[in-house]
């Protein structure tokens, strides 16, 4: 019995929230305008920070998170101070990747790239402009795991020429070569050399972390590039050169550092007292500092969040003080029949619950359309989650409950002489 009329003071209370949000819409929506807004705000947040996360454990699971990076600059120990000390260490160069190649046996791939600039590149029907030239290694592919749409990666004796052949990211391809629908054996035209194409990639899509955008590069052996630049020419490369290396199986990260560590001081003629001119980074660093800004940032949503939040909860316990005083006649009648007073606060509770839970919906369908349109213009899909949409109706909850319990006890606590006189 007690069941069934929970049940239908249940029903009861949504029928009569409904009927207060259709009775004054204007009252009622900016009386919810405040929960909608603060959930809005807080599930946005939590969405974007979710969405990018996961486009970057994306990112990390592409390349793979037991990469060493070698670069002048450490990336988790960056600060004015140091600076200027960073930039005066040498660019890794094409001895330091020699030696690593050599002498690293706990090193599976060693991979070394060269940025050459970017700059227009020409062929019979196109003209690409921005496209970033690179020159590159044996063993890139393998590394950053090339895939091809068209064609082939080069060949190890177009290694070791330099042959005037080219690998074409996708966007170049397409700006180039408009009208054809297969561009391997053309030629073209970048830095004044006749390249030949021999592979095109499969389009990617931006990635946020992968440092080259592959859908724009173009690709020479690093023996063609010497041909017509002066790779070892460390001013005309500075901040262009990287090398990446991987650990053989079973090797950790850690036991790699530790002989890379000796096999640049060893290259680079390092006395014993001298500090390191290198950093060793892994992505692991990087997703620590991305960590904690998420952490900031999340908290920043928050707090924003619950200042709106908090507004609305007065605004919709100014709806329900409202809603009691209209029913004062009504509530003693009842509690003059046998209503107990928890059915009366139950019943001013679910009210309450059910108008945030409203603002909330209202508030998450605003954070789906918002993600829809930030998608196009991001770098990565923003999507609203499953796991966010339980904590926007949650806190909605929440709130509807703090938002009534005032007067739901009121409305419980009231005489019924006195009420029905009201």
């Amino acid at each position: 019995m007690n069941i069934l009329l929970l049940g239908r003071v249940f029903f009861e209370s949504i029928r009569q929230a409904l009927q207060q949000l259709l009775s004054n819409k204007l009252r009622t929506f900016l009386s919810l305008l405040g929960i909608t807004i603060g959930i809005w705000c807080v599930i946005m947040v939590f969405s974007v920070i979710d969405s990018l996360e996961g486009s970057i454990q994306n990112s990390f699971q592409q390349l793979g998170d037991d990469l060493v990076f070698v670069s002048p600059f450490p990336w988790a120990q960056m600060d004015e101070e140091n600076f200027y000390k960073y930039l005066r260490r040498p660019q890794p160069d094409h001895r330091d990747f020699k030696a690593i190649k050599k002498h690293a046996k706990n090193a599976r791939i060693v991979t070394y790239n060269v940025m050459l600039g970017s700059g227009v590149a020409e062929s019979s029907t196109g003209m690409a402009e921005g496209t970033a030239f690179f020159a590159i290694t044996e063993d890139y592919k393998d590394m950053f795991d090339l895939e091809f749409f068209q064609g082939r990666y080069f060949a190890p004796l177009e290694f070791y020429k330099g042959t005037n052949q080219a690998i074409l990211g996708h966007d170049v391809v397409e700006a180039l070569f408009p009208n054809d629908k297969n561009p391997v054996g053309k030629y073209f035209k970048v830095k004044g050399q006749k390249l030949q194409v021999i592979g095109v990639l499969k389009k990617e899509g931006k990635d946020l972390l992968n440092p080259t955008n592959f859908d724009e590069v173009i690709f020479v052996p690093y023996n063609t590039a010497r041909k017509f630049v002066n790779v070892m020419n460390s001013a005309r490369t500075q901040g262009r050169t990287s090398i990446t290396v991987r650990p053989e199986e079973g090797v950790s990260i850690d036991q790699l550092k530790d002989e890379l560590t000796g096999v640049l001081r060893a290259e680079r003629k390092l006395k014993p007292r001298e500090e390191n001119n290198f950093s060793l980074n892994t992505l692991s660093l990087l997703a620590g500092i991305i960590e904690s800004v998420f952490g900031v940032i999340r908290f920043a949503g928050f707090f924003i969040g619950i200042f709106a939040i908090i507004v609305g909860v007065f605004n919709v316990a100014n709806i329900m003080f409202v809603s009691v005083k209209e029913r004062t006649n009504l509530i003693g009648i009842k509690k003059a029949l046998g209503a107990k007073r928890y059915i009366i606060l139950i019943e001013f509770l679910i009210e309450s619950v059910v108008l945030c839970l409203i603002g909330g919906a209202l508030g998450l369908v605003l954070v789906y359309l918002a993600s829809l349109a930030a998608t196009s213009y991001a770098e990565f899909d923003i999507f609203l989650s499953y796991k966010n949409a339980f904590i926007g109706l949650g806190a909605s909850t929440v709130a509807g409950i703090i938002a009534g319990i005032v007067p739901a006890f009121r409305a419980a606590n009231m005489v019924p002489v006195e009420a029905i006189r009201a």
